[in-house]
């Protein structure tokens, strides 16, 4: 489990010479990668696998793991946009289906909000806020499946313990 830093990419290599996210774990033996992806430009906590079917089920829609961010977005959002994100929008590559959503704080500065979902459609959360009329300007995933990201410190990462690994296989329904 890594906390991945803004600036940081979620593959193997890239073209462009960005910073990738293996970078960050030089130390360990095993040929690695992430499991789904985070942006450029979004942080928070990725989870490494060399266990192809695990981050298979892990990531597809069918198997329902949750993935939790923290969001926050300029201004007040309304009532309305938070029943919309409840309730499911639909993005121009089909439904996002629904995002459990609870307000944090609200003031006329921002709002921040925690949002959870099951899909994983690329940049789903950003989209999702944009349909509902609201620009996001920080987002962390805070929770993959039954981990939490806690105190882990931007930029590191540690091994998952064996319970959390059985707990994150339960949920992804494997071995």
């Amino acid at each position: 489990m890594l906390n991945k830093p803004f600036g940081t990419i979620c593959s193997l290599d890239d073209p462009e010479g960005r910073p990738l996210v293996t970078d960050l774990i030089k130390e360990v033996a095993a040929r690695v990668y992430p499991v789904g992806r985070l942006d450029f430009d979004t942080l928070g906590l990725l989870l490494l696998t060399n266990d192809g079917e695990f981050a298979h089920r892990l990531t597809h829609p069918r198997f329902h793991v949750p993935k939790t961010y923290k969001v926050t977005v300029p201004g007040a959002i309304t009532e309305q946009a938070l029943d919309r994100l409840q309730q499911g929008v639909t993005l121009d590559d089909g439904p996002a289906g629904r995002a459990r959503t609870d307000l944090i704080t609200r003031n006329n500065e921002k709002s921040t909000l925690r949002m959870t979902i099951t899909q994983g459609k690329s940049r789903q959360v950003r989209r999702m806020l944009e349909e509902v009329g609201f620009q996001v300007i920080h987002l962390i995933r805070t929770g993959f499946g039954t981990l939490r990201l806690g105190d882990l410190k931007i930029g590191r990462y540690r091994y998952l313990d064996s319970q959390e690994l059985r707990d994150l296989k339960k949920m992804a329904k494997t071995g």
